[in-house]
């Protein structure tokens, strides 16, 4: 299931955006990837590996910003979920190239573990729903995987480090640079709320915790946010959503760490601590239908 195209895109799908000279960010159906090095160098780095069946188009993405027959010095990711490793293993083989990621999430990029299932059952929209659909099976990267150094760089990014960031996956990092305060930021926290259809579909912009369907561990997520929004970020890129940047950026992750039990914590779920539920005058919880 983890080669099965799934049937699920956006409004900017395809489109991409330069968020520094050397950082590309491209929306693949409804998941980010970006190109990290100067245009037209051959040195340069994926972060994260799009949808399933979409090899042809991140390739000619890459060919497009760094030449023909342009190949990366390594492919870093933020997490293995299906959306962010869909044809890791098609572009590793094809660049000839290794597989960064954290220590804690090599099980699930060995061929060890398999992630949790993801929580039809959790507060949210009809995405949420429809995750079962979603894969949740490890893959096996051989001897491509390598552990990211524990001093918290980031081969072949000068200036970046990775900071581990878990609770939506136990070995999540997110990229940051400290020179212009660019964080690549995975799904600590995404711009776009990910259980709801219309929202995705829109891409409307909405700062708010990680997808509530595969997190797991909702302390963890919580004090990922905190220490992201600590960094004060110039400029944003999410696993899901539009980069944000600026007074909008801090302003929403200000608002996200502060509230972050009523914007980002489901009311109920698998993976969801007991707590009381807000209700409305009629009695009825807050859901996003859509």
């Amino acid at each position: 299931m983890r080669d099965t195209y799934i049937p699920v895109t956006s409004a900017a799908s395809g489109i991409g955006q330069e968020i520094a000279s050397d950082v590309f960010a491209l929306c693949i159906q409804v998941v980010n990837l970006c190109f990290v090095g100067e245009p037209q160098s051959g040195q340069w780095v994926l972060v994260d590996a799009g949808m399933p069946k979409s090899a042809p188009d991140i390739a000619a993405a890459a060919e497009k910003r760094f030449g023909s027959g342009a190949r990366p010095k390594a492919i870093v990711l933020t997490h293995g979920h299906f959306d962010h490793v869909g044809v890791v293993i098609d572009l590793a083989d094809r660049w000839d190239v290794p597989v960064y990621a954290h220590e804690l999430e090599k099980p699930y990029l060995d061929g060890t573990s398999d992630y949790p299932e993801p929580d039809p059952g959790v507060e949210g929209g009809l995405v949420a729903k429809l995750s079962p659909l979603f894969p949740n099976g490890g893959i096996d990267l051989g001897s491509r995987l390598q552990t990211l150094p524990a001093d918290g760089t980031v081969p072949f990014m000068p200036g970046w480090r990775w900071i581990h960031t878990p609770g939506h996956s136990p070995g999540h990092v997110s990229l940051f640079r400290e020179q212009d305060r660019v964080l690549i930021a995975g799904d600590a926290f995404v711009t776009v709320r990910q259980d709801s259809l219309y929202k995705v579909l829109t891409q409307m912009t909405e700062i708010t915790g990680p997808p509530r369907y595969f997190t797991t561990d909702w302390e963890a997520a919580r004090e990922a946010v905190e220490k992201l929004e600590a960094l004060r970020p110039s400029i944003a890129v999410t696993g899901h959503g539009l980069p944000v940047s600026g007074e909008e950026l801090a302003e929403g992750l200000a608002r996200l760490v502060r509230d972050f039990d009523s914007i980002a914590l489901p009311d109920y779920g698998r993976y969801v601590p007991e707590r009381s539920v807000q209700t409305d005058s009629a009695g009825q919880g807050d859901h996003a239908l859509f």
